[in-house]
């Protein structure tokens, strides 16, 4: 069992760590491969099969199906790799977030362009029984 870093009570803060970085190497392998259009155009003719050639995790491959972008990033996606995805799918980085935060991308867009999230608000996942 490995031990729990203090950053993982940080509420909606993924850290892409050594850890993380084992744990998605194969997936982030995928998620490059989208760089190039030939890759992209095999993927969405058949992403299951395509997904095959990579060893991910059954977990991994399935959230890649559901476009489930916050457990990409649990199970060890990084972000601008997962962009990708998006990105083969005809969305933007924005879209992409909105998702991630439950929010509309306009929503999302303003919330950023008026500094981020609030400051106010829980600071730890244990103060909520998260942990």
């Amino acid at each position: 069992m490995t031990k729990k870093e203090a950053y993982e009570d940080i509420p909606g803060t993924v850290v892409f760590d050594a850890q993380r970085a084992r744990k998605g190497y194969f997936l982030n392998q995928f998620l490059y491969s989208l760089m190039q259009d030939v890759n992209r155009k095999e993927f969405l003719a058949d992403e299951h099969t395509y997904l095959l050639k990579f060893p991910m995790t059954e977990d991994q491959r399935t959230a890649v199906m559901k476009r489930d972008w916050n457990t990409l990033l649990d199970l060890g996606g990084v972000s601008y790799a997962l962009a990708k995805l998006a990105f083969t799918d005809g969305h933007s980085y924005q879209f992409m977030a909105a998702e991630m935060t439950g929010m509309t991308q306009e929503g999302y867009a303003n919330m950023m362009i008026a500094g981020g999230r609030s400051l106010d608000g829980w600071r730890s996942k244990a103060e909520r029984g998260e942990n």
